[in-house]
């Protein structure tokens, strides 16, 4: 059976880019997945970020999953996306106007970071097409 998104095919994952906690608690729920006969360097569909990954290593797997064709949803951190944010902003430039805009970038909270939606590029975005209003 088909989807009834556009581009959207059955089977496609939830990528994850996150602290131990964020990417532990999606891993239960059981969104992992991993497959070896990938090319890419990262074979997994999660990214776990500590206070010792480079910066250059979180911009390589937002890259790396944002160009993969089986990821339909890409999950981050906010305080993650804001160490990354030029690497955000140059993939929503990159998709604008596609009818098939995928993978979808969403940023959560984690334990330790509250949402702050002033700081949100979907946010902003939807707030600057609806006009100012209190979402």
């Amino acid at each position: 059976m088909g989807s009834r998104f556009i581009g959207l095919q059955e089977g496609n994952l939830l990528a994850v880019i996150g602290d131990e906690d964020t990417v532990t608690g999606f891993l239960l729920t059981g969104v992992g997945h991993v497959d070896m006969l990938r090319k890419e360097s990262l074979k997994s569909n999660f990214f776990i970020v500590n206070s010792k990954t480079p910066q250059s290593q979180v911009e390589n797997a937002f890259r790396v999953f944002t160009q993969r064709d089986d990821i339909a949803i890409l999950l981050i951190n906010q305080h993650i996306a804001n160490e990354i944010r030029g690497v955000l902003d140059e993939y929503y430039e990159m998709v604008q106007g596609r009818q098939n805009p995928l993978p979808t970038i969403l940023e959560i909270p984690s334990k330790t970071h509250p949402y702050e939606m002033d700081k949100d590029s979907l946010m902003t975005r939807v707030q600057a097409l609806m006009g100012p209003r209190e979402l």
